[in-house]
């Protein structure tokens, strides 16, 4: 049984990996599905995903930023509905310390920032005063402007170290390790080879020392190397993603929640036979 601790109480899974789903609270995510409110929420949950992971700010290759007003307008009422019908973990994908603030204080449980609490110089105390994990991930720049910089002398190392300096500046702001997760950013700032260089070496990432979450469903990094659309990608993702489980990824953030647990429960009933 695979365990993870929040702030008052632990997560398990008999699967091999946790399987995160993706809500999309804004119109502006790269794939239209994964845009909804409360029914996709709760299909995700019904589904069995083991938490969900909410943004309302697009972060996909070219988008841009949104105002704080605009995110808690569509993260709030969510997660309030949500919060009604289960006490699933939530994750909440922001940059901003009151944004993730005011989605605590609704019952969200763990921060997803894709600036590794750069953006925000209040973010990491805030994180550890309210003892909440704290997903760090790796990436280059904005999106707007993220795939103008994906030259790398070494994407691995370069990659891990600068996660070892972000868990460096989590926990000198009192963040305890064992809440942290890492994320390497893929998609965020790397080319094709970049991409699978990090998802091949995932188990070696800071030294197998702390959970990983991997992000890949339905990117386009997969297109590349099957030549489909994203509406078809389903395949390629779950290859990926059991390929990282397999090489020790705690967490899969997906879009397709019922596939990637009957993957992972296949999987599971195979080791464990």
């Amino acid at each position: 049984m695979l365990e993870f601790k929040l702030k008052d109480r632990v997560m398990t899974t008999d699967k091999p990996a946790f399987v995160a789903g993706i809500v999309n609270a804004n119109k502006d995510s790269f794939w239209k599905k994964s845009r909804g409110g409360f029914s996709l929420a709760k299909r995700l949950i019904d589904e069995k995903a083991d938490l969900l992971d909410i943004g309302a700010e697009s972060s996909r290759p070219g988008s841009h930023y949104i105002s704080e007003k605009d995110e808690l307008n569509a993260l709030i009422p969510l997660i309030r509905k949500i919060r009604k019908y289960s006490d699933i973990p939530i994750s909440i994908d922001t940059r901003k310390k009151n944004v993730m603030e005011a989605c605590v204080n609704e019952g969200a449980d763990i921060l997803n920032d894709i600036s590794a609490m750069e953006d925000d110089p209040e973010m990491g105390k805030f994180c550890a005063q309210a003892g909440i994990p704290v997903i760090l991930m790796h990436k280059r720049q904005n999106p707007d402007i993220m795939q103008n910089y994906t030259e790398y002398k070494n994407v691995f190392e370069d990659v891990q170290d600068y996660l070892y300096s972000r868990i460096e500046y989590a926990v000198s702001c009192g963040i305890e390790e064992s809440k942290i997760i890492l994320d390497p950013g893929i998609g965020f700032a790397k080319d094709l080879t970049g991409n699978l260089i990090l998802i091949k070496r995932i188990g070696e990432l800071c030294g197998s020392k702390f959970p990983v979450m991997m992000a890949l469903s339905r990117k386009s990094f997969l297109g590349q190397v099957t030549g489909r659309s994203v509406d078809d990608r389903l395949s390629g993702t779950l290859a990926a993603d059991l390929y990282s489980v397999m090489n020790g990824a705690s967490f899969v953030r997906v879009h397709d929640v019922k596939e990637t647990v009957d993957t992972l429960s296949v999987l599971a009933a195979i080791t464990n036979i």
